[in-house]
């Protein structure tokens, strides 16, 4: 195993979970532009008098990674809710997932990803995606935001849960 993962992941059950984003298609290197959506999610929220349910999120739609990215910069909420505007609402769908949290700075992110994924491989886990022109089609790939948003310096470590969900 790729020795960037400090513990194992775990294989557990998640519940859906409505939530609300902003989506962008992006590429590695101007990743900036989802991660700067997010306070606008969260602002969004607030003016509607609402809660977020759950750590804000990165959604990986599709993933097509030396082309484009469609990511979603996104929130749980306690329950569905109408927007308009660029906040679409969604759902984080049930099910199985492979679940890994990870103290880093985001530039050690890939590395832990691509230890999951050969963690995943090596116990011949199947993950939801489909291909598509675009890249894989992801049911359910997340990066939750468990870190306080906002209050940590660049280049600071943050806590960050990953959960991609397996195929039924």
């Amino acid at each position: 195993m790729t020795a960037s993962l400090t513990t194992q992941p775990v294989v557990k059950h998640r519940a859906e979970q409505p939530c609300v984003g902003i989506t962008e298609v992006v590429t590695l290197e101007t990743f900036d532009i989802v991660e700067r959506r997010l306070p606008e999610v969260l602002t969004w929220l607030a003016a509607q008098g609402l809660e977020p349910a759950g750590p804000p999120y990165f959604r990986y739609h599709v993933i097509d990674m030396f082309r484009r990215l469609e990511v979603e910069a996104g929130v749980p909420v306690a329950t569905a809710v109408d927007v308009a505007g660029e906040v679409r609402a969604s759902v984080l769908p049930a099910g199985r997932y492979v679940a890994y949290t990870h103290t880093g700075a985001p530039d050690t992110h890939i590395d832990v990803i691509t230890a999951i994924l050969e963690w995943a491989a090596e116990r011949e886990l199947v993950w939801d995606t489909t291909p598509t022109p675009e890249g894989d089609a992801w049911g359910c790939r997340l990066a939750s935001v468990l870190s306080e948003p906002g209050t940590q310096p660049p280049g600071a470590e943050l806590v960050t849960e990953f959960a991609f969900r397996l195929a039924d």
